[in-house]
């Protein structure tokens, strides 16, 4: 069945993207961890909906404890603490984020209990206890009521704080669709429940539309707009659309070097597109990166590039390149997100080759070591 098979396709996708972003060093964050739970509560979703489908828990009632969790409380708290994670930190508020896991918690209980008293009959409960599992229940329906619009709606709020306006929007896109979503399901959930009505077509669209939530977040979100910690640094590697080439830039001709000097200044079209490499594309974190490297994206020559720079910045290639990586070393230094990283990870992350060139340039330019600077502005 065609159905099932996308469905099956997603949950994969959403397991193994998931494993990705929370084990490869590219994606390692801690707001994207929240993105990787939020996959796996989709395809856990998706799971219940086609071991359903497939009869699984009539079979296997044991199972059925894994389906009476509302594993959907989990998906406005994942999707608000991926966005709060990612602001700066002066716009944060103290999160006290283990309380946002408590409808969860309390849906998890009442299914093991459900479980021990119907299924597995371990247990049997007087009617005091059965009163209040009831009145536990309806908290469970409130909540449910209450808690998945207010954390869904709140956490649009905290998308202003977001500077990029690129990742802003790509966000802003993913809170919709998700609580749009959730919204639905929370409708049909209802309707299913005080009308007695049949959701199973309710549901199964439902479960197409979180098929193609993972997709575009597989899409959008990694491969497009990146997650990685070091994203632009991927951006660079995997587009090459705004890599400059020699029929895309007029050509230089053979004047006297003292006549090129002269006439270089900051609006050089060279050095407009160097400058657009290094704030854009944040080539400079490459390792690896050369003078030759950077003279051919921009279709001029290694020397004619030296002469560029020195001209306008007064300072050679090493030096400017440095400079935007120990920028780009303040700036996660000062990001909560990267608080669990050493200064030496920073440094390689940033472009450097080794602790020793990482420490030396700091000095340099900073006058501070680096360890100095991150004291000085905890």
């Amino acid at each position: 069945m065609i159905y099932i098979a996308l469905l099956n396709i997603a949950i994969f996708q959403g397991i193994v993207l998931g494993f990705i972003i929370i084990k490869s060093s590219l994606f390692n964050s801690n707001s994207n961890k929240y993105l990787a739970y939020l996959l796996f509560t989709l395809s856990i979703e998706l799971l219940k909906h086609v071991s359903e489908i497939q009869h699984v828990f009539a079979s296997y009632p044991i199972l059925q404890f894994i389906d009476d969790i509302e594993w959907v409380f989990l998906i406005p708290v994942f999707l608000f603490l991926f966005v709060i994670n990612r602001i700066d930190k002066s716009s944060k508020v103290k999160q006290r984020s283990y309380l946002y896991y408590i409808p969860f918690a309390l849906s998890a209980t009442l299914a093991l209990i459900y479980s021990l008293d119907h299924i597995v009959e371990a247990v049997t409960f007087s009617k005091t206890g059965i009163f209040v599992f009831q009145i536990f229940s309806l908290i469970h329906l409130l909540l449910a009521v209450t808690f998945i619009p207010f954390l869904s709606i709140y956490s649009f709020s905290k998308i202003k704080y977001l500077k990029d306006s690129q990742e802003k929007n790509w966000i802003f896109t993913l809170l919709t669709i998700a609580s749009l979503l959730l919204f639905a399901w929370l409708s049909a959930a209802l309707v299913g429940l005080l009308l007695n009505y049949d959701i199973s077509y309710s549901m199964s669209t439902l479960a197409l539309v979180a098929t193609f939530l993972i997709h575009w977040i597989a899409y959008i979100g990694i491969y497009k707009y990146k997650l990685a910690k070091n994203k632009d640094a991927v951006t660079t590697f995997l587009n090459t659309d705004l890599t400059l080439s020699d029929h895309e830039l007029p050509i230089i001709k053979n004047n006297r070097p003292e006549e090129q000097k002269e006439s270089i200044t900051a609006d050089n079209i060279y050095y407009q597109k160097l400058e657009s490499l290094c704030k854009e594309q944040h080539i400079y974190t490459d390792s690896t990166l050369n003078r030759e490297k950077v003279a051919e994206k921009l279709g001029i020559s290694p020397g004619y590039l030296s002469q560029i720079i020195n001209s306008i910045t007064g300072d050679n290639f090493a030096n400017y390149i440095n400079n935007y990586r120990i920028e780009a070393v303040k700036e996660m230094i000062s990001n909560s997100e990267y608080e669990n990283y050493n200064l030496l990870t920073i440094g390689l992350e940033s472009g450097f080759t080794s602790k020793t060139t990482f420490y030396n340039s700091f000095k340099k330019i900073t006058s501070q070591t680096p360890n100095e600077y991150k004291n000085a502005n905890k």
